[in-house]
């Protein structure tokens, strides 16, 4: 990856180095299984029945809507599944974190992994971001959880994803949480570039997450909108008339690249 501008290839003061990648994707449950999708011109979209949209809880008028789209891209491994144990959660604790928070300091583990670091090292940081939570509605519905809801909805802000990493992985860089919408994750590594170029940190993890639950449920099509109205997303092509949105997570690990070399 070359962050300047610079025509020099002979400098490389400006220049950043991709040392690891970890992600779950639609269809993908890691960047192997991503680039074969990619190279063999795999859709990544799930299209559902009446019946399965049915176990979501989808009101049946809405299903017979013509315009509600039974589609979706959503990752398709348990993303209930979290070992609490490892990262010292209690099973509470684990219970009532977003699975886009789990998820999240997994992959951020696994990259770290990946890239030939352990989370000891001294100067590491977090740049990333995620969507709004939707595991709030579940998590707020169980009587269990009565009096800490103010607790378990800062928890599971937006804001906190970078700085949980950093607290539940030792990392003692800069941890800032970034929201653009749909430049989210682009904008994260745009500043952790940045960060490594001003010498900030050493070490950089910068990505993206976003778990829409229920993950087996469709969307309504309007007419001049920006959604889809078959469930298909054309990128670049002429036939294309609307994008879809799924669930996903990408991380990379960033160093400059003199460093790296």
């Amino acid at each position: 990856m070359k962050y300047s501008e610079s025509v020099d290839d002979t400098n490389n003061d400006l220049d950043i180095a991709i040392i690891g990648m970890a992600g779950r994707f639609p269809g993908a449950q890691n960047i192997g299984e991503v680039w074969q999708n990619l190279q063999n011109g795999v859709e990544s979209v799930s299209f559902f029945t009446e019946q399965e949209l049915g176990t979501s809880g989808i009101d049946t008028a809405q299903l017979r809507d013509p315009s509600y789209v039974k589609a979706k891209p959503l990752l398709k491994d348990d993303i209930g599944l979290f070992d609490a144990c490892f990262f010292n959660y209690s099973p509470k604790e684990a219970e009532v974190t977003d699975p886009q928070q789990r998820l999240f300091l997994e992959c951020a583990l696994e990259a770290l992994e990946v890239s030939g670091y352990g989370s000891d090292h001294s100067s590491i940081g977090v740049y990333a971001g995620c969507n709004s939570s939707s595991y709030l509605l579940n998590i707020y519905s169980n009587p269990d959880v009565l009096g800490l809801e103010d607790m378990i909805t800062i928890g599971n802000d937006n804001d906190s994803l970078s700085t949980r990493i950093s607290y539940q992985l030792n990392l003692k860089g800069p941890s800032i949480s970034i929201q653009t919408y749909c430049s989210t994750s682009l904008v994260a590594v745009h500043t952790a570039c940045q960060s490594l170029l001003n010498y900030e940190c050493d070490i950089a993890l910068a990505g993206g997450v976003s778990i829409q639950l229920p993950q087996i449920a469709g969307y309504n099509y309007h007419q001049e909108g920006m959604l889809s109205p078959d469930g298909h997303c054309r990128a670049f092509d002429a036939k294309g008339q609307g994008t879809i949105f799924g669930s996903g997570l990408g991380i990379v690990v960033l160093k400059r690249l003199e460093d790296a070399l």
